[in-house]
C-alpha cells in the first residue's frame, strides 16, 4: 500500500519531485522497467522516470531489505544498457524510522566492483519542505517535527488551498495512507474527511492492486501444488497469459 501511494504521487507530480531531488522543476516521464531488459523483472518499490537528458530511479522502502544496495546497481547498468550518455540519480528514500544501520548504507560492493547511490531518511527531512510542493505533502507528517499530529493539521489545511478537486482528493488519501506509518487510524480520519479519501482514484487502485495481488498469491500455491495452467485461470479468473507468467516465475526461482 505504501510503495504504491510513493509510485503514485511520484508518477503524478514528477516536477515536484524533481524540485525536491533535482533542485529543479524538471518534467519527468515514467520510464517501464520492462524498457530496460528483456526479462521479467521485480518492480516493488520501483520508479524510473526520465527527462531528456537524464533518467531518476527512486526506490521507495518502508523498512530496510538486504537486497535494495544490488538493485540499485542492477538497474544502473539497465539504464546504462539502454542509454550509455544519460547521467542516473538513484536515490532510496525510508519511510519509516528504524535505528537500523542498513539505512545508511549508500553504496553495493563486490570484488572489482563499487556503486554508490544515496539515501533519504525522510523523518530527518524537516516537515516544512514537504509543505512547499503538492506532491509531496503526503510525505509531511513522516518528516522531522515536533508534533505529528499538528503537522498532519497543517497537511490538511494545506490541501484545502488546492483547486482542483481531484488532486485534493488523491492527496487526502495519499496523506492519510502514508500518516498510518507514524500516526493512529483514529487521529488520522478525525483530521482527514474518510470519505473523500475512500472515492479518490489513488485509494481505489491500491485497493483494486491489493485485491489482483491476492489472486496472484492464490493462483502461485495453486500452482504449487500441481494445478494445471487452464485449471489455475478459471479459478481464479485471471487470463492464461498471466497464469503463465506466474508460473515463469515459480521456474526462475532458485531451487532450495
Amino acid at each position: 500500500m505504501y510503495d504504491d501511494t510513493c509510485r503514485f504521487l511520484a508518477e503524478h507530480f514528477s516536477s515536484d519531485f524533481a524540485s525536491w531531488l533535482l533542485g529543479e522543476p524538471i518534467e519527468l516521464t515514467e520510464l517501464k522497467p520492462s524498457e530496460l531488459s528483456l526479462d521479467p523483472i521485480r518492480t516493488d518499490a520501483l520508479i524510473l522516470l526520465q527527462s531528456a537528458a537524464s533518467f531518476l530511479h527512486l526506490e521507495f522502502q518502508t523498512l530496510p531489505k538486504n537486497n535494495v544496495p544490488f538493485r540499485m546497481l542492477d538497474y544502473r547498468v539497465r539504464a546504462y544498457r539502454k542509454d550509455s550518455t544519460k547521467p542516473m540519480r538513484q536515490v532510496v528514500i525510508y519511510l519509516k524510522q528504524t535505528a537500523s544501520e542498513r539505512v545508511h548504507q549508500t553504496y553495493f560492493e563486490m570484488e572489482h566492483t563499487r556503486h554508490e547511490f544515496e539515501v533519504v531518511r525522510i523523518w530527518e527531512e524537516p516537515a516544512s519542505r514537504f509543505l512547499q510542493y503538492p506532491g509531496l505533502i503526503p510525505f509531511a507528517t513522516l518528516g522531522q517535527s515536533a508534533d505529528a499530529e499538528e503537522t498532519l493539521r497543517q497537511v490538511a489545511q494545506r490541501i484545502d488551498q488546492i483547486a482542483d478537486s481531484e488532486a485534493q482528493a488523491n492527496l487526502i488519501a495519499a496523506s492519510g495512507i502514508l500518516a498510518g506509518l507514524r500516526l493512529e487510524d483514529e487521529v488520522i480520519y478525525r483530521i482527514l474527511r474518510r470519505d473523500i479519501m475512500q472515492e479518490s482514484t489513488v485509494y481505489r487502485s491500491i485497493w483494486r492492486e491489493a485485491e489482483e495481488e491476492k489472486t496472484r498469491a492464490i493462483a502461485l500455491n495453486f500452482l504449487r501444488e500441481g494445478l494445471s495452467v487452464e485449471m489455475v485461470a478459471r479459478g481464479t479468473g485471471l487470463s492464461i497469459d498471466e497464469v503463465q507468467q506466474l508460473q515463469q516465475q515459480l521456474n526462475n526461482l532458485p531451487q532450495s
